[in-house]
């Protein structure tokens, strides 16, 4: 299992504070989104010593290796170093869970019916109604896949 990668040349310390200064991805410099440590620490698939911060961001670029970054040190967690296959990540998303915390696979979406589809978001709604989801601590993004079910469905046509 590979370690997280820190800053070693000069010119990629000034891309590295660049990149921190501006709260961008080291490896392909888009701005990412506030991840709680919780979430970093449920998913890392290294041993938790090596998490250096408690503040990580969440990098969505799909081509990009880095799944969580730290601004102020540069610290990568990559796809191959957290528990589980991320779904912004996967080139082939169909295999990929879209919802974490009840189950569905993108495959899922893409094969239901109008009338599944719409199943499926009631079961996901009545879920968080009951309490039942931990998207903060299941989804690697930390975040509620809702919004992630319904950009799937506008990108299904």
């Amino acid at each position: 299992m590979r370690k997280s990668r820190a800053c070693s040349s000069p010119a990629e310390t000034t891309s590295h504070e660049t990149h921190a200064q501006l709260g961008l991805c080291p490896a392909c410099g888009a701005k990412g989104v506030s991840v709680s440590i919780q979430t970093v620490k449920v998913m890392a698939a290294i041993s938790l010593r090596w998490l250096r911060s408690t503040s990580y961001q969440f990098c969505h670029t799909p081509h990009c290796p880095v799944v969580y970054y730290c601004v102020a040190d540069a610290q990568t967690l990559t796809v191959d170093q957290v528990r589980e296959r991320v779904y912004q990540k996967e080139t082939d998303q169909s295999n990929v869970f879209i919802c974490y915390c009840f189950r569905y696979r993108a495959s899922d979406l893409q094969q239901a019916t109008a009338a599944e589809y719409e199943a499926i978001i009631a079961d996901i709604r009545a879920g968080i109604a009951a309490g039942q989801c931990a998207c903060e601590l299941r989804n690697p993004q930390g975040s509620c896949c809702l919004g992630n079910v319904y950009r799937a469905l506008r990108d299904r046509g």
